[in-house]
Order: C-alpha cells, then sequence, then structure tokens
C-alpha cells in the first residue's frame, strides 16, 4: 500500500439495507457514493453507485453502531482503506465534476483501478456507475465483498457490533 497520496475508505454499513459507502478524499472531505453490491474485482460487472452526502475526513476511521433515529442508523466497519492515485489527465476534483473519475486504490483488499462514472449527465447526478479497470488486479474468480466481510481495522464484521 502507498503511504502517500489522499486517502479512501470503504465503510460496510448495514442500515437499512447492507451496502458498501465508497469514500475519496478530495477537496478537504470524504466524496462519497453508496454501491449496494460493493465493489468488484471483476471489470465485466458495473456496479450501482448513488452518490451520496460528503463526509468529514475524521469519519475516515470510524466503526460503530448508529443509534436509531439517526441519518445512517445501524453498523459500520471500515471494510477497506488505503491511498489512491488519481489516473485522470485533470484535477480528480475537476473529473468528479466532469462524472468521470479514475483512481488506482492501494488498499488492503482492492488493489487496482475503478471508475466511478455518473451515468445521467445533465439530469440526475447522484446515479453513477462502479467499474473495476481491467488490469493485474482485476480477478473474475474473486468476490471480495461477500467472502471478506471482516474489517480490516478491527476484524469485527457488522454482526460484532
Amino acid at each position: 500500500m502507498s503511504a502517500d497520496g489522499p486517502r479512501f475508505v470503504i465503510h460496510r454499513h448495514d442500515a437499512s439495507s447492507l451496502h458498501f459507502d465508497v469514500r475519496l478524499e478530495i477537496g478537504g472531505v470524504l466524496v462519497s457514493w453508496a454501491v449496494p453490491k460493493g465493489p468488484s474485482t471483476d471489470p465485466r460487472q458495473r456496479r450501482l453507485a448513488e452518490r451520496t452526502d460528503d463526509h468529514p475526513l475524521d469519519y475516515a476511521d470510524y466503526e460503530g453502531r448508529i443509534e436509531e433515529g439517526r441519518y445512517g442508523a445501524g453498523t459500520v466497519i471500515v471494510w477497506d482503506t488505503g491511498t489512491y492515485d488519481n489516473l485522470s489527465e485533470e484535477p480528480v476534483a475537476d473529473a468528479l465534476a466532469d462524472g468521470h473519475v479514475k483512481v488506482w486504490l492501494h488498499g488492503r483488499k482492492l488493489d487496482g483501478g475503478y471508475l466511478l462514472q455518473r451515468t445521467r449527465l445533465g439530469g440526475d447526478e447522484r446515479s453513477w456507475l462502479m467499474v473495476k479497470l481491467d488490469d493485474e488486479g482485476a480477478d473474475r474468480r474473486r468476490n471480495p465483498a461477500v467472502t471478506e466481510p471482516g474489517s480490516v481495522l478491527s476484524g469485527r464484521r457488522n454482526e460484532d457490533l
């Protein structure tokens, strides 16, 4: 894992439904997408990703239970974390505004290129896709969102909270 560069974190969030919150450090906040099926290591799979509210940077290491009645109520673990490199030719903040973010994740579970692509330019700004790039980190047989449910920080699973 690269020690330099902006951070990323993927929270496994068991709220009203289980999903993965993919967060990239951009412009001093964690820009976030909810990915219902979690990231894939198979470039043939496109995962729906809904753009959600930005989170403060200090949320990157959060694990715990969000109380009933609060936004996002449920359990949260750090499923993966690390740094990322921007693979776009423009600054990542500009790529985000343009709806086409391409990054190389240096994580503990995920390593390689990923594309986050807005699907409806000029329409629904929250609809995106997350796609694994076909590189050395691609693995059509591996499904870490299902087979590796634990936290990379604590080893706990959502049900342990």
